[in-house]
This record gives structure tokens, C-alpha cells and sequence, in this order.
């Protein structure tokens, strides 16, 4: 099926509409739509030969040529799709250019008994094949609500799992008998790295104390894992995040429930750690990506993330472990900005819940 091809917008920012706007540090970039018209998409990754897989809630994967077309992705697995519930990241093997491996995570289940789900599969063509479940969050809960879901390697080769609490489950965040509000770390054949910090207990939990975490990335520049999490009415955050670490969720936070009332009259408590940067009112941090490429040499290291609840993108720029830049970016995208990812050119590819697919360069 094509998808329709629109023109591109070249912007020119002189330094009075900068100070005008106070909005966005690049000049001389232009947002090319690539594609309108998918179903609440979530997540964007590049393949080869100028395409992308596209994830896209109700279950179906698609694939994203370079001249604009869409080709659907057959075999793909079952998911739960009510409310947040559905497929969410789609994530390619580090060496997908030979083995044409990629991995899914979704909501697996019904509305009784459901789970965050990895699969690893084989993109044969346009079918996927040879799948293989590697993560069924345990236990179940009941709802279609927080299952974080996003992934991202290591430099070893395992691989983590965000995993919300499942909303009304948000003091399993802090029990290590449940992987609700947990970052999880696996191997790629679902087995259990032997130097996970809870081998006993919790053997994939590699931190704990999460609410809906749906930015993730690491950062091989300075070897360090970055997560982003929804809070409640307020009270999103930016961690850094450490093996074995209590992200305090909800002991402390900086939010209280959608009622007004108080999750926990705490914002510190020792065993728990402080994010780097947290927002009230929430922004919906959807999506994370750190720059790094020649298009735009002045962001290098910085992070890109969507914003769900202001409709933009957004720049962070961090000195060590301390924000001292927080920006709008690239207004001429709008919309729900669900995911953002950083190519190898060093050009910016955005997927937006309204079924946009954005393209900045230069």
C-alpha cells in the first residue's frame, strides 16, 4: 500500500527568530514527512537499504520502504491490545545485516492475565520466522496498563527490558518477588546473566523501583544506562540508572495520583536515588536517543526524547550526571512524539501516536 510522499520544509532560523521562540538551537535543518496514516504507531527502527521496521499497536508490523511504500510483516505474534496494551518496540540484533534478527516486545495475554512479552524472531523477507519467546514477565496481572517495554543492548550483549508496575500495582515496584517496576537484563536466549545483581531472589532484576519507563538507551560514551519514566501528575524522571540501584518508585516521588492525592509525602529516602532531572508538570517522556553524528556536530552526547503531553521533541543537554539544558525542538513536528531514534548519518527519524513518521537532516 503507498503511502502518500509530502514535500519537504526547509527551515532557516536567524538568531532573531531564535530569540524569539527560544525553542530550537539547530539552524539550517529540514523535516521531511515520510509517511502519514499508520495505526498508533510505536516504535521505529532502521533496516537496510533506506527502510524501517515500524511497530504499530494493534499487533501489526510494517516495514517502511525508502521510496514511501509499506509493506506489512506477516507471522507476527498475538498481542493484547487494549488501552497501553499492544506491540510495542521492535529492536534489530547488533549483527541483523547477517542474521536478520530482530526483537519484539508486547503485552501477551488477556485482560485477566497479562504480561510484557519479549520474542526474538527472524525477519525472513516479509514474514517473520523462527520465533522465540525469551521473556514472559512474571507474575501476571490484570489490566492493560504500564508495561514499559522498551529495549536496548549492552555492550555484552545482553539485553534490558523496561517493565512497568501494571498501574495498580505500584507497590510491587519496591518487591523483588514481583518484575512489575523493574529494569530486567537477559541474555538473548532468555537465559539469566550469572552477575545480575539478585541472582537468588530476582535473577533477571537489574534494578528496581520503576514506575513506566518508556525511554531507554545506553550510552557507550560514557558507559552509563539512561532511562526515562512516566510519573503519576507530575513527577517524571530522567535516572541513571546502576545495577542493583532502588529508583524509589513509589516510596518517594516528585508526582502525586491523578486524584491530587498523596502517593508518598516523600521525595528522598536513603537506599534511593535521586534522578537527574524530574518534571512538574509532566511532560509524558516517550522515547530516547543520544545524538551522535555529524549532521548536528553541536548535540553531540545530548539526548533526544518525545514528549506525549506537550506534543514536541525535546533536546537534554548533560554536563556529567547535572541537565543544564532542557529545549523544544524542531516545532514543525507535531503531535504525539512516541519514539525518536538517531540513524547512522547522523540524521533524526520520529514516529508520532497520530501515525506520522518525521525525517530531520540537513
Amino acid at each position: 500500500m503507498p503511502l502518500r510522499l509530502f514535500h519537504t520544509v526547509s527551515i532557516v532560523l536567524g538568531t532573531l527568530l531564535l530569540a524569539m521562540t527560544g525553542a530550537v538551537s539547530a539552524q539550517n535543518y529540514q523535516v521531511t514527512t515520510l509517511a502519514t496514516g499508520l495505526d498508533k504507531p510505536w516504535s521505529i527502527a532502521a533496516i537496510n537499504n533506506g527502510a524501517f521496521l515500524v511497530t504499530e499497536k494493534s499487533g501489526r508490523l510494517v516495514r517502511l520502504n525508502a521510496d514511501g511504500t509499506i509493506t506489512a510483516v506477516s507471522n507476527t505474534p498475538e498481542v493484547y491490545f487494549a488501552n497501553q496494551g499492544g506491540l510495542l518496540e521492535v529492536l534489530p540484533d547488533p549483527a541483523f545485516a547477517t542474521n536478520r534478527t530482530i526483537y519484539l516486545s508486547f503485552a501477551g495475554g488477556d485482560k485477566s492475565a497479562n504480561r510484557t512479552t519479549v520474542v526474538k524472531a527472524t525477519l525472513n523477507g516479509d514474514t517473520l520466522t523462527d520465533h522465540e519467546t525469551i521473556l514472559e514477565v512474571a507474575p501476571d496481572k490484570e489490566g492493560p496498563a504500564h508495561y514499559g517495554g522498551k529495549l536496548a543492548f549492552l555492550p555484552d550483549g545482553t539485553l534490558l527490558v523496561s517493565v512497568g508496575e501494571g498501574f495498580k500495582y505500584r507497590e510491587k515496584a519496591q518487591n523483588l518477588d514481583w518484575e512489575l517496576g523493574k529494569l530486567l537484563r537477559i541474555n538473548t536466549d532468555g537465559s539469566s546473566p550469572a552477575d545480575n545483581p539478585f541472582p537468588d531472589q530476582a535473577p533477571r532484576v537489574f534494578s528496581f523501583g520503576h514506575r513506566n519507563p518508556q525511554g531507554l538507551v545506553y550510552d557507550t560514551a560514557a558507559e552509563r544506562i539512561l532511562m526515562m519514566e512516566h510519573g503519576p501528575k507530575g513527577g517524571d524522571e530522567l535516572n541513571h540508572v546502576a545495577a542493583g540501584n532502588n529508583y524509589g518508585w513509589p516510596a518517594i516521588t516528585y508526582g502525586v495520583d491523578y486524584s491530587g492525592a498523596v502517593i508518598s509525602p516523600f521525595t528522598e529516602a536513603d537506599g534511593m536515588e535521586q534522578p537527574l532531572s524530574y518534571w512538574v508538570p509532566s511532560i509524558g517522556p516517550s522515547g530516547l536517543a543520544i545524538y551522535r553524528g555529524d549532521v548536528f556536530p553541536e548535540w553531540q552526547g545530548d539526548l533526544l526524547l518525545g514528549s506525549l503531553i506537550n506534543q514536541e521533541m525535546r533536546r537534554l543537554k548533560l554536563d556529567g550526571d547535572t541537565v543544564v539544558t532542557d529545549e523544544a525542538i524542531f516545532p514543525e513536528i507535531s503531535g504525539r512524539v512516541r519514539d525518536v531514534r538517531v540513524l547512522t548519518d547522523g540524521s533524526i527519524v520520529a514516529v508520532t501516536d497520530e501515525g506520522d513518521v518525521f525525517l530531520v537532516s540537513r
